[in-house]
Parts: structure tokens; C-alpha cells; sequence
């Protein structure tokens, strides 16, 4: 092979320096990107619940439907009182009394103790409701506070679902305080779909439940999460009134895929990210070879070497000229 051709190869040395502060700036996006992340897996295992409930729920026998919600009336037929915020929790606690023993955990129970679906659109929730109000359920979903009314509607009925905000794996009821008066949510228990609309939006202190007790003949639902983010000593109440009859659209909705999920964008973000480091890398290695020189050098000194030869490409003899001492004063050569 030609030397110039030689000249122009490249080789590759790991760059060790570069690649160990590409890799930091790596993990730095890495650690930035986790709540999106954690967030789509969540919205993502969510949607699977919601699609398995649905499912479920329309194989189901409408004979059966009919009798959960039937026992699901009888038990807030049989529940007084209402419900206390503990001081010490971030939810609140029931403290209703039942007038029967019923076992709570299964009634509307679709599976896996799924009783229904909450959709608030304004904010983009749409959630699996969960029995009780215990970590695994908040972490992961809607609670609703047992002892409290069951969300299948009726008259001086009142119920409380809450969920977390804030968390750094899910997102939950990160925008409930981003809902206003007049905005709707629909509840979807055993085939039955409910609408709300937002009558009232306050933040309380943890013992004022007073919100949070059963209004005659009204028929209630309150949503409820922690506030301030991250300090927890108030809470954030939104509490909907029944809409009737039920908006035809909020039937026809009933029972559809979940929205969400989107598609994830950050792992576009991701990927470009992992290109990026991989291309910063290779090109932070590539090393010249020894021999090779700058090509504006290698111009110069061909063109040197070019004026240095004659027409015939022989090189010229260097020329020739006498010393000072032996040239006349006027510039002539001495006899």
C-alpha cells in the first residue's frame, strides 16, 4: 500500500477519560428520565388491570351484576356515620359503623380486589379502584375508604376515594389539584357508570371531616390526596355531585381501552441518548497513525519539492556565488 495511503488509515484506542464522563453525563439523563419511566410502567400495569376488570365484568352473567350491586346497597343501607382524617396517616381513616356484619372485602369484588374504574379526563387519571386504603393499594391505584359509601350511587350516599401524589414511581393524583368547579369524573362499578361534577374543591386540616359526611339526599363522591406535596399536613378534597341522568357519551366510553399510557417518548429520548454516548465515544477514539501529517504540511512540502525540480523532474543543483572578498569594488571580478 502507498505510504500516503498508509498515511491516511486511522486506528482506534479506547478513550477512556472521554468515555467515563460521557457515561456519567449518561447516567446523569438516565436519573433525570426515571420518573417518566417509572410513570409509564405504572400508567402501563394500570391499564392491564383496567382491561382484565372490563373484561371480566362483561363476561360476567347480568343476573350476577345485578346482585353484587344489589349486596352493595344493602351494606350502605346498614353504614352510618361517616369519616375521620387520622392526624397521624396520609389518608384519611373510616370511621363509619355498619348496623350488619358484612364482609366488605367481598362485595364488588371483580378480581384481585378491583371493585371499579375512575376516570377524570380533565387531568388524564383512569384508574383501577381498590378495597381499602392500605400502601400496596395507594401505591398503585385508588383506594376507597372502607366505611364509607360504596360508589355505586343513591340518595344521602357518600363516598371517599383517595390515592397518593407525588410518588416518584406512579402518577396518581399528582393533578387533582388542577381540577375546577364544573369539570366531570365517571365512576364504573359492575356494569354501572356514574358521572360527577365538581361542585367543590378546599383543603382542610386532617381532623375537619366534617366535607367528608353523607349530605341528605345527595348523592356524593369526594376524591382526596395529600397536600403540600412532600410535607402532607393538609388535605386536598374534591368532591362531585351525581349527574342525572348519566351523560350518553360517559356510557358509550364505558368499558373502552384506557387512553393512557402514550406512546413514550422517553425512550425515543432514551435511545438518542445511548446513540449519542456510543457516537461521542467512537469518534473521541479515533487516533491518527504516526506517520501521518496535517494535509496542509503534506501540501507545502510537495509543493516545495516541486519548485525544487526541473521541467524534467531532475532536482536542481544548488548555485554557485563567490565570496565577498573576491568580487572588485565595483562589483566586477578581480584580475
Amino acid at each position: 500500500m502507498p505510504d500516503s495511503a498508509q498515511g491516511r488509515r486511522r486506528r482506534w484506542r479506547m478513550p477512556w477519560v472521554n468515555a467515563g464522563i460521557g457515561l456519567i453525563a449518561l447516567m446523569g439523563v438516565v436519573v433525570m428520565m426515571y420518573p417518566h419511566v417509572a410513570s409509564w410502567v405504572a400508567q402501563y400495569y394500570q391499564s392491564l388491570v383496567i382491561e382484565d376488570i372490563d373484561a371480566a365484568i362483561d363476561a360476567a352473567p347480568t343476573a350476577r351484576l345485578e346482585k353484587e350491586i344489589e349486596r352493595a346497597r344493602l351494606y350502605n343501607d346498614a353504614l352510618t356515620g361517616g369519616a375521620l382524617v387520622s392526624p397521624e396517616s396520609n389518608i384519611p381513616t373510616g370511621a363509619g359503623t355498619l348496623d350488619a356484619d358484612v364482609d366488605y372485602f367481598s362485595l364488588l369484588n371483580a378480581g384481585d380486589g378491583v371493585m371499579g374504574r375512575l376516570r377524570i379526563p380533565s387531568i388524564a387519571v383512569d384508574l383501577p379502584i381498590y378495597h381499602g386504603t392500605s400502601d400496596e393499594v395507594l401505591e398503585t391505584g385508588v383506594g376507597h375508604l372502607q366505611d364509607t359509601s360504596l360508589p355505586i350511587g343513591g340518595a344521602s350516599q357518600h363516598s371517599v376515594l383517595t390515592a397518593h401524589r407525588g410518588l416518584p414511581s406512579a402518577t396518581l393524583f399528582n393533578d387533582l389539584g388542577k381540577m375546577k368547579r364544573g369539570e366531570t369524573f365517571t365512576v364504573e362499578v359492575f356494569g354501572e357508570v356514574l358521572t360527577y361534577r365538581v361542585i367543590e374543591t378546599q383543603t382542610v386540616l386532617p381532623d375537619e371531616t366534617q366535607s367528608l359526611r353523607p349530605v341528605y339526599g345527595e348523592d356524593l363522591v369526594t376524591l382526596v390526596t395529600c397536600t403540600p406535596l412532600g410535607i402532607n399536613t393538609h388535605r386536598y378534597l374534591v368532591t362531585g355531585s351525581r349527574v342525572i341522568p348519566t351523560p350518553i357519551e360517559d356510557i358509550e366510553r364505558a368499558g373502552t381501552r384506557p387512553d393512557i399510557p402514550s406512546f413514550p417518548w422517553w425512550a425515543v429520548g432514551l435511545g438518542a441518548a445511548v446513540l449519542g454516548y456510543v457516537g461521542f465515544v467512537a469518534w473521541s477514539g479515533r487516533v491518527r497513525a504516526p506517520n501521518q501529517l496535517l494535509p496542509a504540511v503534506v501540501d507545502f512540502r510537495e509543493a516545495e519539492g516541486d519548485r525544487n525540480r526541473d521541467r524534467f523532474g531532475i532536482p536542481k543543483r544548488p548555485g554557485i556565488s563567490l565570496p565577498a572578498n573576491a568580487r572588485g569594488g565595483n562589483g566586477e571580478e578581480g584580475d
